[in-house]
């Protein structure tokens, strides 16, 4: 598939409109409310028969994003296809299928989760009502202009994905994610730089520190107290710095960069949170994450830097 530019011109009157399906938990509901935050209007579980309705008048100001759901009583692969090939046709519209795809397994595994009933289970087994509605999607699928796979993506991954397809002129540019990782749970996806960061001290060893994150003060002063600290973060930030505008010049509109370290908590969180802030200081559009810490759910944010905290979860 190819990837119309971010920003790129639409003629005058047309309407664009992302019909957004998917299987049941592969994350609609999260694509609806990320593109209505790029400026789409969005509206979930429309029935097919109103969007006809819907589209009739002049085109609107600002593009729409239709989620369709199974559950709907005049949802069927037929009836979509039909209404994909009458937009299509019409020169009104600009129409785009957004197909939120997953794995079978992931999705038991989060209808287990959640305990919720899956739509089209009988017994209440969310297996079953999985196959069923993974075959009814199958002739859509096949006609998606963007096919995700979020099996292996959370919210956050999700957003940062859409926002490379459906960011509008306004939020073109380069957007840099500066991201901790523990090497112990593998390789983050998506990330285009690592650096490895198990060189330095642990404050694991240090009972004081063992249960804070690198997004704690005294945490931070530790890992930074290293004498190799310093020159290690100056020439990583002197990479950065110098490559971000090429990368910008080339037409990139997102770079993702890595920290990782044993446990993700302590060295990654740390050297992710000042190449952070040093980056946004230095005037680019920047944004933290830290994955192991998102896992763990419950991490308390420190008392002393709640801000950052607040930013470097998803």
């Amino acid at each position: 598939m190819i990837r119309p530019a971010v920003g790129t011109p639409r003629d005058e009157g047309v309407q664009r409109l992302v019909l957004v399906t998917g299987p049941s938990g592969a994350g609609r509901s999260t694509a609806i409310n990320v593109l209505e935050d790029l400026g789409f209007e969005a509206i979930d579980n429309l029935p097919l028969t109103l969007i006809p309705r819907l589209l009739d008048g002049p085109a609107r100001p600002v593009p729409l994003a239709l989620g369709l759901d199974v559950r709907n009583r005049d949802f069927s692969a037929s009836n979509v296809i039909e209404l994909i090939d009458a937009l299509t046709r019409n020169p009104a519209y600009a129409p785009e299928i957004l197909y939120l795809d997953c794995a079978p397994a992931t999705l038991v595994r989060r209808f287990n989760e959640t305990r919720r009933r899956h739509p089209l289970s009988v017994d209440g087994a969310p297996l079953d009502g999985v196959a069923v509605e993974i075959d009814l999607l199958a002739p859509i699928r096949v006609r998606a202009d963007v096919l995700l796979d979020t099996s292996e993506m959370s919210p956050h991954d999700l957003k940062e994905e859409l926002n490379r397809w459906f960011g509008s002129a306004e939020t073109a540019g380069l957007t840099v994610s500066v991201q901790s990782f523990s090497y112990k749970r593998g390789v983050p996806r998506g990330v285009d730089v690592m650096f490895d960061c198990r060189f330095l001290a642990n404050p694991h060893w240090q009972p004081e520190l063992r249960a804070q994150d690198g997004r704690d003060s005294a945490v931070q002063a530790f890992v930074m107290a290293d004498p190799r600290y310093t020159e290690f973060f100056d020439r990583i930030r002197a990479l950065v710095e110098f490559t971000l505008p090429a990368h910008l010049q080339e037409g990139k509109t997102h770079l993702a960069i890595g920290f990782g370290c044993t446990g993700g908590q302590h060295r990654s969180v740390t050297l992710a949170e000042k190449m952070a802030d040093a980056l946004a200081d230095a005037g680019w559009r920047v944004s933290k994450r830290h994955r192991e810490l998102e896992r763990r759910g419950s991490a308390p944010a420190p008392a002393n830097d709640s801000a950052s905290a607040g930013q470097g979860t998803a």
